[in-house]
């Protein structure tokens, strides 16, 4: 089974965790289904970027964004090459090492810390 590490981040997760994940579950899903609570302001239905992470580690064992991922993405707050909608990735057969960044586009149009 593989694992989801996710890095410490000072509100969601301020120890990091290490998630025993299911292959073909988000990493969306993986996260909430864990106590991590990720912002998903859309629902998880790609029209948003809320559920940005950045994935440090494994991020060819994910399945390739689409187009309207990669579209979306270009407005994600502190994009990087690695980065993907959490809600669209989906877990493969390899461990997989996520950032949650500090700020999502709402935290930061409403003023966030």
């Amino acid at each position: 089974m593989p694992q989801l590490i996710v890095l410490p981040h000072v509100e969601l997760c301020p120890d990091g965790a290490v998630i025993e994940a299911r292959k073909g579950v988000s990493i969306c899903d993986t996260l909430l289904d864990n106590g991590i609570e990720i912002e998903h302001a859309c629902e998880k239905s790609c029209a948003c970027t809320t559920c940005h992470v950045v994935v440090r580690e494994g991020f060819d064992s994910l399945p390739e964004a689409s187009e309207m991922e990669d579209d979306l993405l270009d407005k994600a707050w502190g994009l990087e090459p690695t980065s993907r909608l959490s809600c669209q990735a989906v877990m493969g057969d390899e461990d997989v090492v996520v950032e949650i960044p500090k700020y999502s586009i709402n935290m930061v149009k409403e003023g966030g810390h």
